[in-house]
């Protein structure tokens, strides 16, 4: 388990940008922050880093929040939960980062460079794999090479400018992963980040995100495998500050891989596949550009949720189907993978068939009525909740009760020609009248009393009970499919059952 410090409340946070819809990687490291804050009595904030003020989408942060709301994924603190830590959201907190971008020129760990978009890349023309670095810094338009009057003079005229990290060559930064172990690295292979931009008066990311989670004292960082080549540096960053003893411990998860397991995932492998990316559907105020979303797709998110928690970690059981306060209990970041871990759908499929059978037939009846009520059925909830008894072993998704249980509610006005092609023989009208009369002879209407009692007829007569009650099947549900005959019999009743039956015959003779 990771190294808890007692003196120490366990704060992590989950801090997206708002440049689009939430895809479903970022969803499992908000997970993780989620069940380790939970996990240890801690607390998990909800940071917005919204400092490229070019990539802003409108409508993305309400998306973001509403999707954890679907989720369950309950923060502490942050934007829209309030906090003693605030500002969360980056871009109103302007002057907080300004006052450490001029500590690290005042300590010399930070240089102010002028070098235009055009000058930076004729020089990655002139030389191979320009890095702009203790090597090539000196070659560079900067407060390095510049006199100070020079400096202040361009930024008086109001020349653009970008503060850039000053770090020394050949030296040894070391990472403490708690998934990947001791990651070392050679100072000399990183180059001088940019951390702040006079453009709009705003830091870069690494800036701001060290700054944020020392401010907000934040224990531990758990996120992305791609953000692990930015762990040096911020490494470097906590000790350019002097704040190595608070620095938080860092966990670097794996990737969400392609379902082949080739690359990462993305949005075209779900269009390509058929399934959805975003936790919620999203409209993309640009382009018009409508992305399918779990949610619409008719996903529990009980088994969203389910499925995430295991792509990349194992619990060290044989246990799948957990509850949120199991993962909970289970959960340990060193048991998280290393490798990549393939994004099978099809097995959220099976999870999401799993949860609807753990749940009563009362809460699926409670999401059928709107569905029922959508084709005309206006029906009471004990018999919506009878119909989801006798279906929904045999769906994967809720929406996919109507197709499964509407000649429960409306009888087939036409009738399934293969299961006629097999089961409605020459014989069969003649069959099907006299089990109606018998049916209609007897007393008592049960199928537990009625099923031994048709038995033993269809026994006397000689004839082949599959061929009589399929017959039957076909002229009740319009097709050879559906629960028990009997079970159907029961719900539409006695009536219902013979006119339908009596009908079909009509019709198919």
């Amino acid at each position: 388990m990771a190294e808890i410090s007692e003196s120490r409340r366990v704060r992590v946070r989950f801090a997206p940008s708002p440049t689009g819809p939430l895809h479903i990687g970022g969803v499992r490291t908000a997970l993780y922050n989620y069940l380790f804050a939970r996990q240890h009595g801690g607390d998990l904030i909800f940071r917005i880093e919204d400092t490229d003020s070019n990539r802003f989408v409108p409508g993305a942060e309400d998306y973001i929040l509403k999707a954890f709301r679907w989720l369950g994924i309950r923060f502490d603190e942050g934007v829209s939960f309030g906090g003693n830590y605030g500002p969360y959201r980056q871009s109103e907190r302007r002057d907080i980062y300004r006052k450490y971008v001029d500590l690290l020129l005042e300590a010399g760990r930070a240089y102010i460079a002028f070098d235009t978009p055009a000058e930076l890349e004729a020089k990655r023309a002139e030389i191979p794999n320009f890095q702009y670095d203790a090597s090539t810094r000196m070659q560079m338009r900067n407060s390095l090479t510049m006199s100070k009057a020079d400096v202040d003079a361009l930024i008086a005229a109001g020349n653009q400018y970008v503060v850039r990290f000053l770090i020394e060559p050949d030296e040894e930064v070391r990472v403490n992963d708690l998934i990947r172990g001791l990651v070392t690295v050679n100072s000399s292979v990183l180059d001088d980040k940019v951390l702040f931009k006079s453009a709009d008066q705003l830091p870069t990311y690494h800036l701001a995100n060290i700054v944020d989670d020392h401010l907000m004292e934040v224990t531990h960082v758990i996120r992305g495998e791609e953000w692990l080549p930015s762990a040096p540096l911020h490494v470097l960053l906590y000790k350019a500050f002097g704040w190595e003893d608070t620095m938080p411990q860092f966990a670097h998860l794996p990737l969400l891989l392609k379902p082949e397991g080739n690359g990462k995932l993305s949005k075209r492998d779900g269009d390509r596949l058929g399934f959805p990316v975003f936790p919620l559907e999203w409209h993309d105020p640009k382009t018009g550009e409508i992305s399918s979303g779990y949610r619409e797709k008719d996903y529990l998110p009980e088994a969203v949720i389910n499925f995430l928690a295991l792509l990349g970690w194992n619990p060290g059981n044989d246990q799948e189907i957990m509850t949120m306060d199991e993962m909970v209990e289970l959960f340990n970041l060193e048991k998280c993978s290393k490798a990549g871990a393939r994004f099978n759908y099809q097995k959220l499929v099976w999870f999401n068939h799993e949860y609807i059978m753990s749940k009563s037939d009362s809460e699926i009846a409670a999401m059928f009525m709107p569905v029922l009520e959508s084709h005309g059925v206006r029906t009471t909830r004990e018999r919506a909740e009878k119909a989801v008894s006798l279906v929904k072993n045999r769906v994967n998704f809720t929406g996919e009760l109507w197709d499964n249980c509407s000649y429960l509610f409306q009888a087939p006005t036409s009738y399934d020609e293969k299961s006629l092609k097999k089961w409605w023989k020459e014989e069969a009208p003649v069959t099907t009248a006299q089990l109606c009369d018998f049916i209609e002879s007897q007393p008592e209407f049960k199928g537990e009393i009625l099923e031994p009692l048709v038995m033993e007829w269809i026994a006397s007569k000689g004839y082949a009970t599959g061929k009589v009650m399929n017959a039957l099947r076909v002229t009740l549900v319009g097709a050879a499919m559906g629960p028990q005959i009997f079970e159907i019999t029961d719900f539409l009743g006695r009536e219902e059952t013979l006119r339908r039956a009596r009908k079909a015959i009509q019709i198919l003779s």
